[in-house]
């Protein structure tokens, strides 16, 4: 036990130095041109020593906006939710294209029997198959999923069971808050993000790394490293970038950990100042009709 906690330690203090040292060489792992480069950005990215610099970095934060000025958690709340606000409602707009698609794909299969798409922007032709087109629909489906799940979650739109929470008074419900963002949501999206990060990569290039590869046999393996980006469909002519997928589990565990650090913030600031402060600076989307919002306000836990 006390080794453990003299390694957390240690690897706390030399958080500082590890980002120091990766903003003073850039090109030692942004240089993609440089095949050891990108095996260290993939080592790193899934690193113990990326794991603290970011840990510490939240931990700084929050123990200056507690310590010192709220003020600073406020800004960090405003800027991590409307950077969720923002993305959600850029990737929403790939349902309305999802249904597009599909319309287009029945009319034209359907009642015309066109077997292929060909568009031509700027007079270079692209042919796909119906079929290319009709297997995409996951993608569109899968970049909502993933892309507005920090939005929902500001939007107060997640199904949520309030067996006890709906009971209890405001200051107790900021600390389950509380609670189930360091108990719940960090962990499971850290440790979801860490098996996605490899998992991504193993359809991006070559040779395969793992979470269990050292930095010293991942440069070694540089030697034969070469770009191998999936582009095999279940189908001959079906969607063949299947890796697209891979690359949303990573955004959506990067959405997920950044709104639980927003939402930890939010909760302690709410229950430091009390009922009135509840909902401040929060951005939600307008319905229209009064009576809905009352009921969606309701069933989020807001009022």
């Amino acid at each position: 036990m006390l080794d453990f906690l003299l390694w957390v330690l240690q690897n706390f203090a030399l958080a500082p130095y590890h980002l120091f040292l990766a903003i003073t060489n850039p090109a030692a792992w942004l240089d993609w041109s440089n095949p050891e480069a990108v095996m260290r950005f993939i080592y790193y990215g899934a690193s113990v020593e990326f794991f603290f610099v970011v840990f510490t970095t939240v931990i700084v934060i929050t123990a200056l906006g507690m310590a010192w000025k709220r003020e600073i958690l406020w800004t960090g709340v405003r800027i991590l939710e409307g950077f969720a606000n923002v993305v959600g409602r850029t990737a929403a707009w790939a349902g309305l294209l999802m249904v597009l698609i599909q319309v287009m794909i029945v009319f034209l299969q359907r009642i015309f029997r066109v077997a292929e798409i060909q568009l031509g922007p700027l007079g270079t032709a692209v042919a796909m198959d119906l079929s290319w087109w009709a297997e995409g629909l996951k993608f569109y489906n899968a970049l909502v999923v993933c892309l507005c799940v920090s939005y929902t979650f500001v939007q107060g739109g997640h199904v949520r069971v309030d067996l006890v929470y709906s009971a209890v008074k405001h200051r107790t419900r900021r600390v389950i808050d509380m609670f189930g963002c360091i108990f719940f949501m960090l962990p499971v999206v850290v440790i979801t993000y860490l098996y996605a990060w490899f998992f991504m990569w193993r359809h991006l290039m070559t040779p395969s790394v793992t979470s269990t590869s050292d930095l010293d046999r991942m440069l070694m393996q540089s030697r034969i490293f070469r770009w191998n980006v999936e582009t095999i469909g279940f189908s001959p002519n079906g969607f063949n970038a299947y890796f697209l997928f891979k690359v949303l589990i990573v955004l959506f565990c990067v959405l997920v950990f950044l709104q639980a650090v927003a939402f930890f913030w939010r909760s302690y600031l709410e229950w430091v100042e009390g009922e009135e402060s509840a909902g401040k600076y929060l951005d939600r989307d307008q319905i229209g009709d009064e009576a809905e919002e009352i009921e969606h306000a309701i069933h989020s836990g807001s009022t």
